[in-house]
């Protein structure tokens, strides 16, 4: 980190710039924090060089949805998740970052195999069924 504290530092003053050192990781280019407009347009800028199909209508809450959605999907608890985002609790986590209907779907999809059973009977098969 240093090291990258002292690139930042130097470009910056190479281009002409007054350094402020704000101890960020990605700040603007004369050290200070960046905007929402600049973190999207940067973010932008980068699809168009990976070659993303309408980069304009990608943005960087994506990447934070599908990184809640992965761990979720993979079995981390919500709670461990909320702290990685820096959520003060899981309420955030699970109603506005994860992205994630397939378990949902499948539950409930299970849950009226168990009450129809194979054979679209209502009680054809689970606990009922078995006794």
């Amino acid at each position: 980190m240093k090291a990258h504290k002292a690139r930042q530092e130097a470009g910056c003053r190479a281009a002409g710039g007054e350094w402020t050192d704000e101890r960020l990781v990605f700040p603007t280019e004369t050290g200070e924090p960046r905007s929402a407009l600049n973190v999207r347009r940067n973010f932008r800028t980068l699809l168009k060089e990976a070659r993303f199909e309408n980069p304009q209508h990608w943005t960087p809450h994506e990447l934070r949805t599908g990184f809640v959605s992965l761990l979720s999907d993979h079995g981390i608890p919500i709670e461990v998740i909320a702290r990685l985002v820096g959520h003060n609790g899981s309420g955030t986590t699970e109603r506005v970052s994860r992205k994630q209907p397939r378990p949902v779907i499948s539950e409930g999809a299970e849950a009226m195999d168990d009450i129809f059973g194979d054979d679209g009977r209502a009680g054809a098969s689970g606990p009922a069924a078995a006794g």
